[in-house]
């Protein structure tokens, strides 16, 4: 007698776009870990090739527009997605590719898909990663489409114009760029001073999301921004509403930084298979 069984049920589909670090600690690599760790199928168009470690950027080599967008295609057009996350931008062509992907899918599926931007400008060793012709194609033209931005203290100042020099200053700048551009803002505090880390989730027409923990020891870590935000796509890929992606997500960035192994001689690369699934809250 032949017992059927119904098919498994198919991942949450994440799209990444974004760069690649070599080291493993961030980009590309950490995102997949995240996708992954999260119960989601992550899938990668990368924007660019960096040499880097745990000390520094040493070089960047960027995708041409027509090799990313050849990428996207051949993940939405096959596997498709239930949200797209981007990180490192190489050009802004690379944006506009992306946006013409993005309005397609929406125009044959009747739904425009969740995009989670991870607005990163600056590596943790401060090299910068975005060029003034890029962040103007970022937020003309990227931003607009976004379900949720996700700058630390530093990117929302360049975003808005404004200061983040505090948590009054960040929620004040997460308010006008949620306003802006009528999307969400996820403000991310560890660059604050402090003992505490406090994060911002600013909605449009909800009232203000605050999370604060103590600050965990070990001095810089590599690679938590894209955690971060590929741990909320992975949310939102799967149904989950965004402040409970959110906090999801920080609970997951928390874990891999406290199992964080200390590899390497700079920022410490995350542990993010080390994370017990169960024991997150939020």
């Amino acid at each position: 007698m032949t017992v059927s069984s119904a098919p498994p049920t198919p991942p949450a589909r994440v799209l990444i776009v974004a760069g690649s670090d070599s080291s493993g600690g961030a980009g590309i690599q950490a995102d997949i870990k995240t996708v992954t760790m999260l119960g989601g199928y992550a899938m990668t168009a990368i924007t660019a090739l960096t040499a880097q470690n745990t000390l520094g950027v040493t070089a960047v080599e960027t995708m041409s527009a027509d090799m990313v967008a050849d990428q996207i295609r051949a993940c939405l057009d096959d596997i498709g997605a239930d949200a797209v996350k981007t990180g490192m931008i190489g050009s802004a062509a690379q944006i506009r590719v992306l946006a013409a992907a993005l309005d397609a899918y929406a125009d044959r599926h009747g739904a425009a898909l969740p995009l989670i931007v991870d607005p990163v400008m600056i590596a943790t060793s401060g090299a910068a990663l975005m060029q003034e012709e890029t962040l103007a194609a970022l937020t003309g033209t990227l931003l607009p489409r976004a379900a949720v931005v996700t700058p630390n203290a530093p990117e929302l100042a360049r975003l808005t114009g404004m200061a983040a020099d505090s948590e009054e200053d960040v929620a004040a700048a997460a308010r006008a760029l949620s306003e802006r551009h009528g999307i969400a803002v996820l403000a991310k505090g560890g660059h604050l001073p402090g003992p505490e880390v406090v994060d911002l989730l600013v909605q449009p027409g909800a009232d203000l999301c605050r999370w604060a923990a103590p600050r965990l020891p070990g001095g810089e870590f590599h690679g938590t921004g894209c955690t971060l935000a590929s741990g909320v796509a992975a949310g939102l890929a799967a149904g989950l509403p965004l402040a409970a992606a959110s906090a999801r997500a920080r609970a997951f960035v928390r874990a891999a930084i406290a199992a964080a192994p200390g590899l390497g001689g700079g920022s410490t690369p995350l542990a993010h298979e080390a994370v017990d699934l169960s024991a997150l809250q939020g």
